[in-house]
């Protein structure tokens, strides 16, 4: 097995050269046979199921093994070239959100995704190119956690061995904060910490009109829940988000609800801010459930770390896109204020999460209708696939550099500065 640090002779531009090329020649059977296929039939976390054997089925055509449910995930999947050696892991995201299908363009992640394994693969034999490279699937991004589940389960493991990950996301022109300066993508993308949990209040049922004096109203509680955290909202950051649904509120106006269930995300930019705003906000819903005679139960599912920027990845990312005339933006402006399961792997290994534009009218933003139009157009297709000769190129410089490897390395194990 070679030392981390340790380089190989491998001619890079005809090596983009056949990155360029397979990709190209694949184009379109991605564009009809994986994008169109997730984006035509929308599926939720962890019930990804349609998007597991599409994009397995594929691998398996192309000549892949591509391993099935792996981790612990039914929706989840692999598939490795290579032996020993560094490794590079390429995250794949299929998931959708409820009601809106693929708003986030989650379909775009997978083409990108995909075709940037298949061009670095096509690549790496062609030239012999030692290392690994891996295709992951990652279900459950918008809710679930999907990524921290697979840390969990061991995806990542050993996390040393893993020289770095590779994603990118769509988001529409105007979301990059960098209006006429000609940048199609970002690489320096940043996201917050979120928190994600559901609250359960419990009451006591009774006639609404006859006798509500013998009932606990369980909607009341999450309704003062709701208005509480309202309240506190004056009282944050402006880098701080919290958000909240009522996800059940009861069955009959007449019957007093003895049971109500939220959804609630709290976010900030870094683990120590979040957990402060977090204690805040249980103090909130604490206070309905007192306020009302209810009592309340807190359901957690996994956090979602901020996410890591890795210079040299970035910076590795900006230059191979400029070889294909992408002018890339290396650093953002301001930070976004969303979040990504993501952020756990760049906490795990070095991680490198891109942004590539999708052209969309000016007042058009992720998570809506009009976004999920976006994402099915052939502009949007080809977004895609420019981005994903950037990260093929990444993945076999990472492969084939000791340098960029232990730079990246560096970046990676210096303490996260987020405040």
């Amino acid at each position: 097995m070679p030392g981390a640090s340790e380089s190989f002779a491998v001619d890079m531009e005809k090596a983009r050269e056949l990155v360029n090329g397979r990709i190209d020649q694949l184009s379109d059977d991605l564009r009809h046979k994986v994008n169109k296929v997730l984006h035509d039939n929308p599926e939720l976390a962890y019930k990804e199921f349609m998007a597991h054997d599409t994009l397995t089925a594929y691998l398996e055509k192309l000549g892949f093994n591509a391993k099935r449910s792996t981790h612990g995930l039914e929706t989840s999947f692999e598939a490795t070239l290579g032996e020993g050696g560094r490794q590079v892991v390429i995250c794949c995201e299929f998931d959708a959100l409820p009601g809106i299908g693929h708003a986030c363009g989650h379909n775009l992640i997978a083409t990108s995704s995909m075709a940037a394994f298949l061009g670095a693969a096509h690549a790496m034999s062609a030239l012999k190119i030692p290392g690994r490279l891996r295709i992951l699937g990652t279900p459950a991004e918008e809710s679930g956690g999907g990524k921290a589940v697979l840390i969990e389960n061991g995806a990542f493991n050993p996390p040393e061995d893993i020289a770095a990950a590779i994603m990118a996301h769509p988001l529409s022109e105007h979301s990059l904060h960098a209006k006429g300066s000609g940048y199609s993508g970002l690489a320096g993308l940043l996201f917050l910490v979120s928190h994600k949990f559901r609250v359960e209040f419990r009451g006591k049922t009774a006639h609404a009109a006859g006798e509500p004096w013998n009932g606990s109203n369980a909607l009341d509680a999450a309704v003062a829940a709701y208005v509480n955290v309202a309240i506190l909202r004056q009282q944050i950051r402006p880098d701080e988000r919290i958000h909240s649904i009522i996800e059940e509120g009861g069955v009959a106006s007449n019957v007093i609800p003895d049971y109500t269930r939220m959804n609630w995300s709290v976010r900030a930019p870094s683990i120590c801010r979040a957990d402060r705003l977090l204690e805040r906000v249980e103090k909130c819903i604490e206070a309905a459930a007192l306020a009302t005679g209810c009592t309340h139960e807190f359901i957690k599912s996994p956090t979602y770390m901020n996410l890591r920027a890795n210079e040299t990845l970035c910076k590795t990312y900006v230059e191979d896109m400029a070889q294909i005339g992408e002018k890339v933006q290396l650093h953002q402006e301001k930070p976004y204020t969303a979040s990504t399961d993501m952020g756990n792997v760049s906490h795990t290994v070095p991680s490198f999460h891109g942004v590539f534009s999708v052209p969309t009218a000016p007042d058009v933003a992720i998570h809506s209708p009009q976004f999920a139009a976006a994402a099915a157009t052939d502009e949007g297709h080809a977004a895609a696939i420019k981005c994903s000769k950037g990260m093929a190129m990444l993945a076999l410089r990472v492969l084939v550099d000791g340098t960029i490897a232990d730079a990246a390395r560096r970046d990676f194990e210096q303490p996260d500065t987020v405040e």
